[in-house]
């Protein structure tokens, strides 16, 4: 009687696994079975060959496809074929820092005077106006930078091309990251600090100075590391509006030298690139969340005590 009942229970209870097995495929809101294989596998795909170009940076004879030792030859040892010794490669180094710290200096006080007019304009023309502070997001790069390229060989041949037709345009389109950026705090921190401090008589250069430019600064530090990041990784852009040799980028330099038989200070200078582009996207990203510690909640007047009490303090001092 008892082998009977099991023998039962075992026919009966194999149908419902396996409708629950298909249940489980079927249902749009299980656990995503294959998810995390298929991450892993698209981050090494992407992540290897970077690696690999990072490793024969490093070799110390000049194979780029054969491991020889661990070396900084190519970084500065080498005394012809270096990347801080070979002229070309130093040139096009400077050439993309002087580029990003111009973009920087220029974009993010303009976009943030830009995102703060916008965040305010409610007249005619302000869908508009944000449309098209926002187009060069999505507009092809290669259309703007062939846009820019007639733009300064037609209507602006007085400036021509070259480094500074190279900043216009690295400015112009990493401006609109700043307000993307800049509108986003504006829109967390609301207008009601402004408003309170308004109505306790602070004039209108004090709002600015004492309450909103504080308020702002997260964001502001982290446009300007972002900017940096955005120009100096630039390419498309850089080669439309080059001149010649002089105005090289290292995206350019690398893009030219790497189907030739380049040694592997080509990889050195990539990965120069590729560090200081990461850190400084990690240092915007710890800037914002150090610099916006503490704000997970509390109202618009208590964030605005706070604020004066800082100044109070300092000013007692």
């Amino acid at each position: 009687m008892t082998d009977t009942t099991a023998l039962e229970r075992g026919i009966g209870a194999a149908p419902t696994r396996a409708r629950r097995r298909r249940f489980q495929w079927r249902d749009p809101w299980g656990h995503p079975r294959g998810l995390a294989l298929v991450t892993w596998i698209y981050i090494l795909w992407s992540i290897v060959p970077v690696l690999l170009a990072i490793r024969f940076a490093f070799n110390s004879g000049r194979s780029r496809s054969a491991a020889q030792g661990w070396s900084l030859r190519w970084f500065w040892k080498d005394p012809n074929l270096s990347v801080f010794h070979d002229p070309t490669l130093s040139s096009a180094l400077q050439q993309s820092l002087t580029l990003a710290f111009f973009a920087m200096l220029i974009a993010t006080p303009l976009g943030v005077a830009l995102a703060l007019g916008l965040q305010r304009w409610r007249g005619p023309g302000s869908g508009t106006a944000n449309v098209l502070t926002l187009l060069p997001l999505v507009t092809p790069e290669l259309v703007f930078a062939v846009g820019l390229f007639l733009l300064f060989t037609t209507a602006f041949k007085v400036l021509g091309l070259g480094t500074t037709a190279q900043v216009i345009g690295h400015v112009t389109f990493s401006m609109s990251f700043v307000v993307v950026i800049v509108r986003g705090r504006l829109a967390t921190i609301g207008g009601d600090l402004e408003e309170a401090a308004a109505d306790l008589g602070a004039p209108p250069w004090d709002v600015v100075r004492r309450i909103l430019v504080p308020l702002l600064l997260p964001a502001i530090a982290a446009s300007l590391l972002i900017v940096f990041a955005l120009s100096i990784d630039d390419f498309v852009v850089s080669q439309y509006l080059a001149s010649g040799a002089d105005t090289t980028t290292v995206p350019m330099r690398i893009y030219a030298q790497a189907r030739a038989a380049p040694t592997p200070a080509l990889n050195a200078l990539a990965t120069i690139m590729l560090t200081v582009t990461l850190l400084a996207l990690g240092l915007a990203y710890l800037v914002f969340r150090l610099m916006t510690r503490g704000e997970g909640g509390g109202s618009a007047i208590g964030q605005l005590a706070g604020i004066e009490a800082g100044i109070d303090a300092g000013g007692s001092k």
